[in-house]
């Protein structure tokens, strides 16, 4: 069972002479504002840590837009000092757009996440909470959150992603070169790692090159290449057709036993591709052909 708290007071009583005869006790059930008080004493402190612990700033105003509270860590990277703001209206320190949302929505009941911007040479992340009218003349609770350091590194670490990005579209090109060799003819040499997302991006550009050059032949030299999946394979294989439909021919070389063994299991037909073991006689096959058309 759970102890009560009992607020007592006692009264003496007299007879009718005037005389002490007796004490009237009085008591009142002050278990729950007890505990009411406990609860508010404990938040209080919570509320002290964070304001003294982390970069943050807790303010409220009331209807008019004055400051009713300005606390916490983050005031000093504004350079400001606790409380500086009290009794100065936001709407006169702010220009309207920038006050606009936060306020119209806390004061009708909602509440309001602003995204990370800058003020006073720093970065906050902001809550707009409604306030309780019942309970204060605070009409709008806010706690603002110092992301500047945060903001920073996602910053520095998205010119990074976009540095790596470009190295990695740089090392794409220069691992799948597209050359001319002869008037009419491109080779693309390709080295390394083959799998389906590189094979789609080289058959993108093999087809954009012929198409601009107007090539008739387009050698596609595996020499570098050891292994490639089913996958991968079928994408070479429909990027010789593809050349085909441009109105050229496309041409394999230097392919690997293992890569041979692929082409056979996928049961693919290359009787009508031309297939040497060697780049220079893929070319004087090139050569030999125009010439003959000539």
């Amino acid at each position: 069972i759970a102890a009560l708290r009992f607020q007592a007071w006692t009264q003496p009583t007299r007879d009718a002479d005037g005389q002490p005869d007796g004490w009237t006790v009085y008591g009142h059930d002050v278990t729950e504002r007890e505990a009411t008080k406990r609860r508010l004493a404990l938040e209080s402190m919570m509320l002290g840590a964070i304001k003294s612990n982390l970069d943050i700033v807790v303010w409220a105003i009331d209807r008019k837009g004055d400051y009713l509270y300005h606390q916490g860590k983050g005031i000093a990277a504004a350079g400001l000092k606790e409380g500086e703001f009290l009794g100065r209206n936001l709407f006169k320190m702010y220009p309207p757009a920038e006050h606009a949302d936060m306020v119209r929505k806390p004061l009708a009941g909602e509440v309001f996440h602003a995204p990370p911007a800058e003020s006073m040479g720093v970065v906050w992340e902001c809550w707009y909470v409604p306030g309780d009218p019942s309970a204060s003349e605070a009409a709008m609770v806010a706690v603002s959150l110092d992301v500047t350091a945060s903001t920073r590194r996602e910053a520095e670490l998205r010119a990074k992603l976009e540095v790596i990005e470009q190295q990695q579209e740089v090392i794409r090109e220069l691992s799948t070169p597209i050359i001319e060799v002869w008037d009419g003819v491109l080779t693309l040499p390709i080295v390394g790692l083959v799998d389906s997302a590189r094979t789609a991006q080289v058959m993108d550009d093999l087809l954009q090159a012929v198409a601009r050059t107007r090539a008739r032949y387009a050698i596609l030299d595996l020499t570098g290449v050891q292994v490639v999946d089913t996958g991968t394979a079928s994408h070479l294989i429909g990027l010789i057709r593809a050349i085909g439909l441009l109105g050229a021919e496309g041409v394999l070389t230097g392919i690997s036993p293992v890569i041979a063994q692929t082409v056979v299991s996928l049961g693919v037909d290359l009787s009508h591709v031309a297939v040497f073991a060697k780049l220079r006689d893929a070319l004087k096959h090139c050569i030999a052909r125009m010439s003959a058309r000539r």
